[in-house]
């Protein structure tokens, strides 16, 4: 779901940003069985500054699995990445 959330954005990103994921908040509603193929979807619900709410769900086939919420942050690379070193 936190990937559904990144991909959905990332086109309309200025060039040398991305986003990172600050907060999950989801629920497990089914289980799916081993090997399942699991789709996941993002829906940008707000955008405040710099800050992205999305709604999030899982799916098995056309069953919902799991359901949330999700906040990411638009950051600058360069100067994300020097943080991390």
């Amino acid at each position: 779901m936190e990937n559904a959330a990144m991909n959905a954005v990332a086109p309309f990103l200025p060039e040398g940003t991305t986003t990172v994921g600050s907060e999950i908040n989801t629920t497990h509603v089914k289980p799916s069985p081993l090997g399942a193929e699991i789709q996941a979807t993002a829906t940008l619900i707000a955008v405040e500054g710099r800050k992205l709410m999305f709604n999030v769900e899982a799916f098995d086939g056309d069953v919902i699995i799991g359901k949330g919420t999700h906040t990411r942050f638009i950051v600058d690379v360069e100067r994300f990445m020097a943080k991390l070193k």
